[in-house]
């Protein structure tokens, strides 16, 4: 396929390396700390060491029994270190700094859900015990995300409950209905 012919292809005579054309300078080069330049490596010959009258950094872990980011006194530097400017020749430190990513968490449905009774708890709600009903309906929602969520001892709480609930709700309504109609059947005698 040939690329001058794709849609997005840059129009004919076009130089990626010629820019002058965008009538913008060049942006200045990234540091991520301008007022510290060129932290960590050595000042180039004939380079200014102190640029513009920026301190420089602070020194971290100074001498022993010496307050917080206090220096050590010239001539006493732990093996290893040594004041900023005055390494050994060919010899240049730079810390390095890794960082973790930050890691979430997140659990998918359970493999197996539990039983949430929704259809159960609308029933009894409806037509036995409005009450326990709207209870055991609570209780049926919160098994139904637990089992979405993927925690399996909330799921599994709320689906007893929501069942104990429910029986209760459906035994509660029986007797009503029962006594319901064993009144109605008495006081259809006494009126006869």
């Amino acid at each position: 396929m040939d690329p001058n012919k794709m849609p997005n292809a840059p129009p004919p005579g076009w130089n990626p390396d010629e820019k002058s054309g965008m009538g913008q300078p060049a942006p200045p080069p990234y540091q991520d700390h301008p007022q510290y330049p060129n932290t960590g490596y050595p000042v180039p010959a004939g380079y200014p060491a102190n640029p513009q009258g920026y301190a420089p950094p602070p020194q971290y872990g100074g001498a022993p029994g010496a307050p917080y980011g206090q220096p050590y006194p010239q001539g006493q530097y732990p093996q290893g270190q040594y004041p900023q400017g005055q390494y050994p020749q060919g010899e240049y430190h730079q810390s390095t700094v890794t960082v973790q990513p930050t890691v979430f968490v997140t659990h998918g449905a359970l493999p197996y859900p539990l039983p949430d009774y929704l259809g159960y708890s609308i029933f009894t709600m409806l037509c036995c015990c409005l009450p326990l009903g709207i209870a055991a309906l609570i209780y049926s929602i919160s098994t139904r995300d637990a089992n979405n969520q993927g925690h399996q001892q909330v799921a599994e709480r709320s689906s007893r409950l929501a069942r104990i609930l429910n029986h209760s709700a459906l035994g509660i309504g029986i007797t009503v209905i029962i006594l319901y109609i064993v009144y109605v059947v008495i006081l259809a005698k006494n009126i006869h």
